[in-house]
Protein backbone atom coordinates (compact mmCIF):
# COMPACT_ATOMS: atom_id res chain seq x y z
CA UNK A 1 0.00 0.00 0.00
CA UNK A 2 1.22 3.50 -0.89
CA UNK A 3 0.75 6.48 1.43
CA UNK A 4 0.66 10.02 0.01
CA UNK A 5 1.69 13.01 2.14
CA UNK A 6 0.94 16.72 2.21
CA UNK A 7 3.55 19.18 3.39
CA UNK A 8 3.58 19.46 7.18
CA UNK A 9 3.21 22.88 8.81
CA UNK A 10 3.84 22.29 12.51
CA UNK A 11 4.02 19.57 15.18
CA UNK A 12 2.29 20.00 18.53
CA UNK A 13 1.28 17.50 21.18
CA UNK A 14 2.20 14.71 23.53
CA UNK A 15 2.97 11.05 22.83
CA UNK A 16 3.69 7.89 24.73
CA UNK A 17 4.89 4.69 23.12
CA UNK A 18 4.31 1.00 23.58
CA UNK A 19 7.19 -0.70 25.33
CA UNK A 20 10.70 -0.72 23.93
CA UNK A 21 11.04 -3.57 21.46
CA UNK A 22 14.44 -4.82 22.66
CA UNK A 23 13.43 -4.77 26.33
CA UNK A 24 10.08 -6.42 25.52
CA UNK A 25 11.79 -9.30 23.72
CA UNK A 26 13.94 -10.00 26.77
CA UNK A 27 11.07 -9.73 29.23
CA UNK A 28 9.20 -12.39 27.23
CA UNK A 29 12.32 -14.55 27.15
CA UNK A 30 13.05 -14.40 30.85
CA UNK A 31 9.41 -14.66 31.94
CA UNK A 32 9.09 -17.75 29.73
CA UNK A 33 12.26 -19.28 31.17
CA UNK A 34 11.20 -18.59 34.76
CA UNK A 35 8.98 -21.03 36.58
CA UNK A 36 5.61 -19.54 37.48
CA UNK A 37 3.60 -16.45 36.61
CA UNK A 38 5.15 -13.18 35.44
CA UNK A 39 3.39 -9.98 34.39
CA UNK A 40 4.63 -7.62 31.67
CA UNK A 41 3.16 -4.11 31.58
CA UNK A 42 3.33 -1.87 28.48
CA UNK A 43 4.80 -4.57 26.25
CA UNK A 44 5.69 -3.67 22.66
CA UNK A 45 2.87 -4.16 20.14
CA UNK A 46 5.35 -4.89 17.35
CA UNK A 47 5.17 -7.93 15.10
CA UNK A 48 8.74 -8.82 16.11
CA UNK A 49 7.80 -9.26 19.77
CA UNK A 50 4.73 -11.23 18.74
CA UNK A 51 7.13 -13.55 16.88
CA UNK A 52 8.99 -14.19 20.13
CA UNK A 53 5.71 -14.98 21.88
CA UNK A 54 4.68 -17.39 19.11
CA UNK A 55 7.98 -19.26 19.35
CA UNK A 56 7.63 -19.69 23.10
CA UNK A 57 4.02 -20.81 22.67
CA UNK A 58 5.33 -23.65 20.50
CA UNK A 59 7.66 -24.52 23.38
CA UNK A 60 4.76 -24.86 25.81
CA UNK A 61 4.64 -21.40 27.41
CA UNK A 62 1.16 -20.01 28.10
CA UNK A 63 0.24 -16.36 27.49
CA UNK A 64 -2.82 -14.51 28.78
CA UNK A 65 -3.97 -10.90 28.37
CA UNK A 66 -5.42 -8.85 31.21
CA UNK A 67 -6.37 -5.52 29.65
CA UNK A 68 -3.01 -4.07 28.54
CA UNK A 69 -0.92 -6.48 30.64
CA UNK A 70 0.59 -9.71 29.35
CA UNK A 71 0.62 -12.59 31.82
CA UNK A 72 3.12 -15.38 31.15
CA UNK A 73 3.07 -18.82 32.76
CA UNK A 74 6.74 -19.71 32.46
CA UNK A 75 8.04 -23.26 32.14
CA UNK A 76 11.16 -23.18 34.29
CA UNK A 77 14.62 -24.51 33.57
CA UNK A 78 14.78 -27.42 31.10
CA UNK A 79 10.99 -27.87 31.17
CA UNK A 80 10.15 -26.63 27.69
CA UNK A 81 8.29 -29.07 25.47
CA UNK A 82 9.68 -30.25 22.14
CA UNK A 83 8.05 -28.28 19.30
CA UNK A 84 5.87 -30.24 16.89
CA UNK A 85 6.68 -27.91 13.99
CA UNK A 86 9.37 -25.48 12.86
CA UNK A 87 9.79 -22.39 15.06
CA UNK A 88 8.90 -19.39 12.89
CA UNK A 89 10.78 -16.21 13.91
CA UNK A 90 9.02 -14.07 11.30
CA UNK A 91 11.11 -10.99 10.55
CA UNK A 92 12.77 -10.88 13.97
CA UNK A 93 16.55 -11.29 14.12
CA UNK A 94 16.37 -10.81 17.88
CA UNK A 95 14.03 -13.78 18.20
CA UNK A 96 16.16 -16.04 16.00
CA UNK A 97 19.52 -15.24 17.57
CA UNK A 98 18.45 -15.16 21.23
CA UNK A 99 16.34 -18.31 21.00
CA UNK A 100 19.36 -20.12 19.53
CA UNK A 101 21.16 -19.58 22.83
CA UNK A 102 18.25 -21.15 24.69
CA UNK A 103 17.68 -24.07 22.34
CA UNK A 104 21.29 -25.35 22.33
CA UNK A 105 20.78 -26.12 26.05
CA UNK A 106 17.56 -28.14 25.56
CA UNK A 107 17.15 -31.93 25.35
CA UNK A 108 15.21 -31.90 22.09
CA UNK A 109 15.81 -30.95 18.46
CA UNK A 110 14.31 -27.88 16.84
CA UNK A 111 14.36 -25.95 13.56
CA UNK A 112 14.33 -22.16 13.28
CA UNK A 113 12.84 -20.53 10.20
CA UNK A 114 11.89 -16.97 9.24
CA UNK A 115 10.44 -14.85 6.46
CA UNK A 116 12.30 -14.11 3.24
CA UNK A 117 14.11 -11.10 4.71
CA UNK A 118 15.24 -12.82 7.90
CA UNK A 119 16.30 -15.89 5.92
CA UNK A 120 18.96 -13.77 4.20
CA UNK A 121 20.45 -12.32 7.37
CA UNK A 122 23.76 -13.66 8.73
CA UNK A 123 23.57 -16.29 11.46
CA UNK A 124 27.24 -17.33 11.42
CA UNK A 125 27.94 -14.71 14.08
CA UNK A 126 25.74 -16.62 16.56
CA UNK A 127 26.46 -20.14 15.29
CA UNK A 128 30.20 -19.80 15.95
CA UNK A 129 30.16 -18.95 19.69
CA UNK A 130 27.34 -21.38 20.45
CA UNK A 131 29.29 -24.11 18.64
CA UNK A 132 32.35 -23.24 20.73
CA UNK A 133 30.15 -23.90 23.77
CA UNK A 134 29.38 -27.37 22.44
CA UNK A 135 26.09 -26.46 20.81
CA UNK A 136 25.10 -28.52 17.78
CA UNK A 137 23.76 -26.29 15.00
CA UNK A 138 23.51 -27.07 11.29
CA UNK A 139 22.80 -24.56 8.53
CA UNK A 140 23.37 -24.16 4.80
CA UNK A 141 25.44 -21.01 4.16
CA UNK A 142 24.98 -19.89 7.80
CA UNK A 143 21.47 -18.53 7.28
CA UNK A 144 18.03 -19.76 8.31
CA UNK A 145 16.78 -22.41 8.60
CA UNK A 146 18.90 -23.48 11.58
CA UNK A 147 18.69 -27.06 12.82
CA UNK A 148 19.55 -27.29 16.52
CA UNK A 149 20.25 -30.62 18.18
CA UNK A 150 20.66 -31.63 21.84
CA UNK A 151 24.20 -31.22 23.16
CA UNK A 152 25.77 -33.77 25.49
CA UNK A 153 28.50 -31.42 26.69
CA UNK A 154 27.54 -27.76 26.73
CA UNK A 155 30.38 -25.84 28.37
CA UNK A 156 31.18 -22.33 29.57
CA UNK A 157 33.46 -20.19 27.40
CA UNK A 158 35.13 -16.79 27.39
CA UNK A 159 34.17 -15.12 24.13
CA UNK A 160 35.34 -11.82 22.61
CA UNK A 161 32.71 -10.39 20.27
CA UNK A 162 34.23 -9.96 16.79
CA UNK A 163 31.34 -7.64 15.84
CA UNK A 164 29.36 -5.27 18.02
CA UNK A 165 26.15 -7.26 18.53
CA UNK A 166 23.87 -7.25 21.55
CA UNK A 167 22.01 -10.17 19.99
CA UNK A 168 25.10 -12.39 19.84
CA UNK A 169 26.12 -11.32 23.33
CA UNK A 170 22.66 -12.17 24.64
CA UNK A 171 22.57 -15.58 22.91
CA UNK A 172 25.84 -16.60 24.56
CA UNK A 173 24.77 -15.28 27.96
CA UNK A 174 21.42 -17.10 27.73
CA UNK A 175 23.20 -20.37 26.93
CA UNK A 176 25.51 -19.67 29.88
CA UNK A 177 22.53 -19.47 32.25
CA UNK A 178 22.25 -23.27 31.93
CA UNK A 179 25.80 -23.96 33.20
CA UNK A 180 27.49 -24.14 36.59
CA UNK A 181 30.68 -22.45 35.41
CA UNK A 182 30.75 -18.81 34.37
CA UNK A 183 30.42 -17.88 30.73
CA UNK A 184 32.03 -14.54 29.90
CA UNK A 185 31.41 -12.23 26.96
CA UNK A 186 33.98 -9.53 26.23
CA UNK A 187 33.12 -6.52 24.11
CA UNK A 188 35.34 -3.70 22.89
CA UNK A 189 32.47 -1.50 21.73
CA UNK A 190 29.61 -1.18 24.18
CA UNK A 191 26.35 -2.63 22.85
CA UNK A 192 22.81 -2.59 24.25
CA UNK A 193 22.87 -3.91 27.79
CA UNK A 194 19.22 -4.87 28.36
CA UNK A 195 20.06 -8.54 28.92
CA UNK A 196 22.60 -7.95 31.67
CA UNK A 197 20.44 -5.27 33.31
CA UNK A 198 17.32 -7.42 33.38
CA UNK A 199 19.13 -10.49 34.70
CA UNK A 200 21.37 -8.56 37.11
CA UNK A 201 24.50 -10.11 35.60
CA UNK A 202 27.98 -9.12 36.84
CA UNK A 203 29.69 -6.54 34.63
CA UNK A 204 33.37 -5.57 34.87
CA UNK A 205 35.49 -3.16 32.85
CA UNK A 206 39.17 -4.02 32.37
CA UNK A 207 41.40 -1.95 30.06
CA UNK A 208 38.36 -0.49 28.25
CA UNK A 209 36.90 -3.95 27.64
CA UNK A 210 33.48 -4.72 29.08
CA UNK A 211 33.12 -8.24 30.48
CA UNK A 212 29.69 -9.71 31.21
CA UNK A 213 29.32 -13.05 33.02
CA UNK A 214 26.45 -15.51 33.34
CA UNK A 215 25.86 -18.83 35.08
CA UNK A 216 22.93 -20.84 36.44
CA UNK A 217 22.73 -18.77 39.62
CA UNK A 218 21.38 -15.89 37.53
CA UNK A 219 18.63 -17.99 35.92
CA UNK A 220 15.50 -15.81 35.79
CA UNK A 221 12.69 -16.03 38.31
CA UNK A 222 9.05 -15.02 37.90
CA UNK A 223 8.43 -11.30 38.44
CA UNK A 224 6.61 -8.19 37.23
CA UNK A 225 8.09 -6.03 34.44
CA UNK A 226 7.29 -2.51 33.30
CA UNK A 227 8.62 -1.80 29.82
CA UNK A 228 9.57 1.85 29.13
CA UNK A 229 8.48 3.40 25.83
CA UNK A 230 10.47 2.52 22.72
CA UNK A 231 13.15 5.17 22.11
CA UNK A 232 13.73 3.87 18.56
CA UNK A 233 10.06 4.47 17.72
CA UNK A 234 10.27 7.90 19.34
CA UNK A 235 13.28 8.81 17.20
CA UNK A 236 11.18 9.48 14.09
CA UNK A 237 8.94 11.93 15.95
CA UNK A 238 11.92 13.63 17.57
CA UNK A 239 13.47 14.33 14.18
CA UNK A 240 10.14 15.43 12.69
CA UNK A 241 9.71 17.97 15.50
CA UNK A 242 13.28 19.27 15.29
CA UNK A 243 13.13 19.97 11.55
CA UNK A 244 9.58 21.45 11.50
CA UNK A 245 9.16 25.13 12.33
CA UNK A 246 7.32 26.32 15.46
CA UNK A 247 6.98 22.80 16.84
CA UNK A 248 7.06 21.21 20.30
CA UNK A 249 6.54 17.61 21.36
CA UNK A 250 6.44 15.95 24.79
CA UNK A 251 7.27 12.23 24.89
CA UNK A 252 6.31 10.47 28.13
CA UNK A 253 7.90 7.49 29.91
CA UNK A 254 10.44 6.66 27.18
CA UNK A 255 13.50 4.45 27.68
CA UNK A 256 16.64 6.39 28.63
CA UNK A 257 19.00 3.41 28.73
CA UNK A 258 22.48 4.90 28.15
CA UNK A 259 23.21 2.34 25.41
CA UNK A 260 20.13 3.61 23.55
CA UNK A 261 20.40 7.39 23.93
CA UNK A 262 23.44 7.82 21.66
CA UNK A 263 20.99 9.13 19.08
CA UNK A 264 19.91 11.88 21.52
CA UNK A 265 23.57 12.71 22.25
CA UNK A 266 24.34 13.08 18.54
CA UNK A 267 21.32 15.33 17.98
CA UNK A 268 22.24 17.51 20.97
CA UNK A 269 25.72 17.97 19.52
CA UNK A 270 23.95 19.04 16.32
CA UNK A 271 22.26 21.78 18.40
CA UNK A 272 18.95 19.99 18.99
CA UNK A 273 16.70 21.42 21.71
CA UNK A 274 15.92 18.24 23.67
CA UNK A 275 15.36 18.24 27.42
CA UNK A 276 15.07 15.20 29.71
CA UNK A 277 12.81 15.31 32.77
CA UNK A 278 11.24 13.05 35.41
CA UNK A 279 13.81 10.23 35.26
CA UNK A 280 12.88 6.99 37.08
CA UNK A 281 13.88 3.32 36.91
CA UNK A 282 12.20 -0.08 36.48
CA UNK A 283 13.96 -3.48 36.30
CA UNK A 284 17.27 -1.57 36.27
CA UNK A 285 16.11 0.35 33.17
CA UNK A 286 15.99 4.17 33.36
CA UNK A 287 13.12 6.02 31.70
CA UNK A 288 11.65 9.51 31.71
CA UNK A 289 10.13 12.31 29.63
CA UNK A 290 11.53 14.22 26.65
CA UNK A 291 10.63 17.76 25.61
CA UNK A 292 11.61 18.42 21.98
CA UNK A 293 11.45 21.78 20.16
CA UNK A 294 12.22 23.03 16.65
CA UNK A 295 15.96 23.56 16.19
CA UNK A 296 18.50 24.85 13.70
CA UNK A 297 20.74 21.81 13.31
CA UNK A 298 24.38 21.64 12.22
CA UNK A 299 26.00 18.44 11.00
CA UNK A 300 28.93 17.04 12.98
CA UNK A 301 31.53 14.30 12.66
CA UNK A 302 29.98 11.16 14.17
CA UNK A 303 32.37 9.21 16.41
CA UNK A 304 32.75 5.57 15.24
CA UNK A 305 32.55 4.33 18.84
CA UNK A 306 28.90 5.42 19.10
CA UNK A 307 27.75 3.66 15.91
CA UNK A 308 26.63 0.38 17.61
CA UNK A 309 24.29 2.38 19.86
CA UNK A 310 22.67 4.44 17.08
CA UNK A 311 22.55 1.74 14.39
CA UNK A 312 18.74 1.55 14.25
CA UNK A 313 18.35 5.33 14.24
CA UNK A 314 20.76 6.04 11.35
CA UNK A 315 17.99 6.11 8.69
CA UNK A 316 16.06 8.85 10.47
CA UNK A 317 19.25 10.58 11.65
CA UNK A 318 20.14 10.96 7.97
CA UNK A 319 16.82 12.79 7.46
CA UNK A 320 17.82 15.25 10.19
CA UNK A 321 21.20 15.53 8.47
CA UNK A 322 19.87 16.77 5.14
CA UNK A 323 17.99 19.58 6.89
CA UNK A 324 21.05 20.52 8.97
CA UNK A 325 23.76 22.98 8.00
CA UNK A 326 26.67 21.34 6.15
CA UNK A 327 26.99 17.89 4.59
CA UNK A 328 25.85 14.73 6.35
CA UNK A 329 28.32 11.85 6.40
CA UNK A 330 28.39 8.64 8.39
CA UNK A 331 30.90 5.79 8.18
CA UNK A 332 31.77 2.59 10.09
CA UNK A 333 28.17 1.38 9.82
CA UNK A 334 28.52 -1.56 7.42
CA UNK A 335 26.20 -3.49 9.78
CA UNK A 336 23.34 -1.54 8.16
CA UNK A 337 23.76 -3.68 5.05
CA UNK A 338 22.62 -6.76 6.99
CA UNK A 339 19.36 -5.46 8.42
CA UNK A 340 15.84 -6.04 7.04
CA UNK A 341 17.19 -4.46 3.86
CA UNK A 342 20.57 -3.20 2.78
CA UNK A 343 19.84 0.07 4.55
CA UNK A 344 22.88 1.91 3.24
CA UNK A 345 21.78 1.25 -0.32
CA UNK A 346 18.10 1.89 0.49
CA UNK A 347 18.88 5.28 2.06
CA UNK A 348 21.12 6.30 -0.84
CA UNK A 349 18.64 5.20 -3.51
CA UNK A 350 15.84 7.20 -1.91
CA UNK A 351 17.94 10.32 -1.46
CA UNK A 352 18.97 10.14 -5.13
CA UNK A 353 15.28 10.35 -6.05
CA UNK A 354 15.17 13.87 -4.55
CA UNK A 355 18.10 15.18 -6.57
CA UNK A 356 20.47 15.29 -3.59
CA UNK A 357 24.13 14.50 -4.23
CA UNK A 358 24.85 11.05 -2.81
CA UNK A 359 28.10 9.15 -2.33
CA UNK A 360 27.72 5.54 -1.20
CA UNK A 361 30.60 3.75 0.55
CA UNK A 362 30.93 0.13 1.66
CA UNK A 363 30.49 1.27 5.27
CA UNK A 364 28.32 4.38 4.96
CA UNK A 365 27.35 7.35 2.81
CA UNK A 366 27.66 11.14 2.32
CA UNK A 367 24.74 13.44 1.42
CA UNK A 368 25.09 17.00 0.13
CA UNK A 369 23.30 19.53 -2.02
CA UNK A 370 19.61 20.44 -1.94
CA UNK A 371 16.33 18.70 -2.67
CA UNK A 372 15.50 19.50 -6.31
CA UNK A 373 12.40 17.40 -6.97
CA UNK A 374 9.05 18.59 -5.64
CA UNK A 375 7.21 15.26 -5.84
CA UNK A 376 8.92 11.99 -4.97
CA UNK A 377 7.74 8.38 -4.62
CA UNK A 378 10.03 6.74 -2.06
CA UNK A 379 10.62 2.99 -1.82
CA UNK A 380 10.31 1.40 1.63
CA UNK A 381 12.25 -1.68 0.48
CA UNK A 382 9.75 -3.46 2.75
CA UNK A 383 11.86 -2.25 5.71
CA UNK A 384 10.00 -0.61 8.61
CA UNK A 385 12.73 1.89 9.51
CA UNK A 386 13.22 2.96 5.89
CA UNK A 387 9.44 3.37 5.49
CA UNK A 388 9.13 5.54 8.61
CA UNK A 389 12.25 7.63 7.91
CA UNK A 390 11.18 8.47 4.38
CA UNK A 391 7.61 9.12 5.49
CA UNK A 392 9.12 11.92 7.58
CA UNK A 393 10.99 13.21 4.53
CA UNK A 394 7.86 12.92 2.35
CA UNK A 395 6.00 15.15 4.84
CA UNK A 396 8.77 17.73 4.62
CA UNK A 397 8.85 17.66 0.81
CA UNK A 398 5.06 17.64 0.49
CA UNK A 399 3.46 18.08 -2.96
CA UNK A 400 1.92 14.61 -2.66
CA UNK A 401 5.22 12.82 -2.18
CA UNK A 402 4.64 9.21 -1.19
CA UNK A 403 6.09 6.00 0.25
CA UNK A 404 5.40 2.54 -1.16
CA UNK A 405 4.72 -0.65 0.86
CA UNK A 406 4.13 1.04 4.21
CA UNK A 407 2.56 -2.07 5.79
CA UNK A 408 6.02 -3.04 7.06
CA UNK A 409 5.88 -0.34 9.79
CA UNK A 410 3.94 -2.89 11.85
CA UNK A 411 7.23 -4.71 12.47
CA UNK A 412 8.06 -2.11 15.13
CA UNK A 413 5.25 0.46 15.45
CA UNK A 414 1.81 -0.47 14.08
CA UNK A 415 0.35 2.88 15.23
CA UNK A 416 2.99 5.05 13.51
CA UNK A 417 0.66 6.82 11.07
CA UNK A 418 -2.12 7.32 13.63
CA UNK A 419 0.45 8.98 15.92
CA UNK A 420 1.61 11.22 13.07
CA UNK A 421 -1.99 12.28 12.38
CA UNK A 422 -2.50 13.18 16.04
CA UNK A 423 0.41 15.64 15.99
CA UNK A 424 0.44 17.44 12.68
CA UNK A 425 -1.32 20.78 12.45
Amino acid sequence: MKKVFKKIKTVKGELSFAGDKSISHRAVFFASMAEGKSVIRNISSSEDVKSTQKVFSELGVEFFHDNSDLIIQGKGRNKFKAPVKNLDCGNSGTTARLISGLLVAQKFSSVLIGDNSLSKRPMKRVIEPLSLMGGKIESVNSVLPLQIFPSESLRAIEYSLPVASAQVKSAVLIAGLHLNDETKVIEKFITRDHTERMLGLPVNTIENFKIVSSSEKYFPTAKEYFIPGDISSAAFFIVLTLITENSELIIKDVSLNPTRTGFIEVLKKMNADIKIENVRESSNEPFGDLIVRSSHLTNIRIDPSIIPNIIDEIPVLSIAGIFAEGNFEIRNCEELRYKESDRINAICENFRLTGLDVEEFPDGFRISGEIKKAKVNFNSFNDHRIAMAFSILAMMVGNESSVDEIECVGISNPTFYEQIDSLIK
